[in-house]
């Protein structure tokens, strides 16, 4: 599927999604992660899970790189794991690490790595000829996703 800066390719395991991050190209990739993991019989929480550190990954790449940045999303499903995969062009700035809860539970931003570090512990990032590569890996039992 292909439309100005939006290009999905399926496969059998999952799928890669070349975009521009913008507001559109956003929600149908929140969608599209939620939606390809339930038809892969993912249960609904992980995909849900998912879909949410896609989403903080990608939404960390618009805030480096600015609006319309070009991101890579892949998600790969196998029994008891996803993978999601978001490539951006930022080599420099790996995000950090946070192993408690945010100080402020009222301001707008600063839960999105540990929202990570809660849902895919042990998340890595990997540079790149052209930027880097964060990978989640979410651990789950069982499928069942209605």
């Amino acid at each position: 599927m292909a439309e100005c800066g939006f290009y999905l390719s399926l496969r059998p395991d999952g799928f890669d999604l070349h975009m521009s991050a913008g507001p559109e190209h956003l929600r149908e990739m929140r969608e599209r992660v939620f939606k390809e993991l339930c038809a892969a019989g993912v249960e609904e929480t992980v995909a849900d899970a998912a879909r949410l550190v896609a989403s903080e990954l990608v939404g960390n790449a618009v805030r480096l790189c600015g609006p319309w940045a070009p991101v890579v999303v892949q998600v790969t499903s196998s029994p008891g794991e996803v993978l999601v995969q978001v490539h951006d062009p930022e080599p420099a700035v790996a995000p950090r690490r946070r192993h408690q809860r945010p100080d402020n539970d009222r301001s707008e931003s600063g839960r999105g790595l540990w929202i990570l570090d809660v849902l895919a512990p042990g998340w890595t990032v990997h540079p790149t000829a052209v930027g880097k590569q964060i990978r989640c890996r979410l651990p789950y039992q069982g499928r069942n996703c209605a």
